[in-house]
């Protein structure tokens, strides 16, 4: 099976012969990947709608592993219980969703080793809330597809070493730090348009323009220092 670049990079973020729970899983694809990459693990694809679900398993048969890969009907983690996996994935969802999703079973999320997130929005409260209910990331990826760009992360329970500063909650940390070429180029495209919204904004003579104006002017600042981070 080939993977879309996306989902390609949030299968690589998973520990090999991690057992895992692929929730909100769609057409089963990653645990397909993953099933059969790894010999021996345990595979659970889950999702809250049963049109998915049964897509999942029309395609886990095409590829004769029902003994391979469970399929569950759940809620989040509802279906899941404490300990049973090691990983547990959230991709392709807003992340609204994302952080319900691990706050709404506490006791499954606590026997939990690793949660790989790929949250299609919003993924500054992802960070955030990962940084204030006690998650650390340890590792971030990003690629680009069809125009497209999509951050994701894999995390851990423990305590940053630090505070996330402003550009780091917004663009990855770990991102920044390994000075990631897909987010070089994001961070390029989101000033150009941050700056093209602006120079329009100019010819405008309104309150609402001048609020927007200083609003720009502070995500671009923003900006500005994540590209720093490139220099050094």
């Amino acid at each position: 099976m080939e993977l879309s670049k996306r989902l390609s990079a949030v299968a690589g973020l998973v520990t090999e012969g991690a057992s895992v729970a692929d929730i909100g899983t769609d057409h089963g694809y990653i645990p397909i990947y993953l099933a059969r990459k790894c010999k021996e693990g345990k595979w659970i694809a889950m999702d809250i709608n049963s049109g998915p679900l049964e897509r999942a398993k029309e395609h886990i048969r095409e590829y004769g592993l029902e003994e391979k890969i469970e399929t569950r009907l759940s809620d989040g983690l509802s279906a899941l219980k404490p300990g049973e996996v090691h990983t547990m994935i959230a991709a392709g969802m807003g992340g609204g969703l994302v952080i319900h999703i691990m706050e709404k079973d506490p006791s499954v999320t606590a026997k939990i080793r690793e949660f790989i997130l790929q949250p299609q929005s919003e993924i500054s409260k992802v960070r955030f809330y990962l940084e204030e209910s006690g998650y650390r990331i340890v590792c971030e990826d990003m690629v680009e597809e069809d125009g497209k760009y999509y951050p994701m992360m894999k995390a851990v329970h423990g305590k940053e070493e630090k505070p996330y500063e402003e550009e780091e909650l917004l663009y990855g940390r770990e991102l920044l730090k390994r000075k990631h070429p897909v987010l070089k180029k994001y961070l390029f495209r989101e000033r150009q348009i941050r700056e093209g919204i602006l120079g329009e904004l100019k010819k405008v003579e309104n309150e609402r323009a001048r609020i927007r104006e200083k609003e720009l002017e502070h995500e671009l600042k923003i900006i500005e220092r994540a590209l720093q981070r490139y220099e050094k």
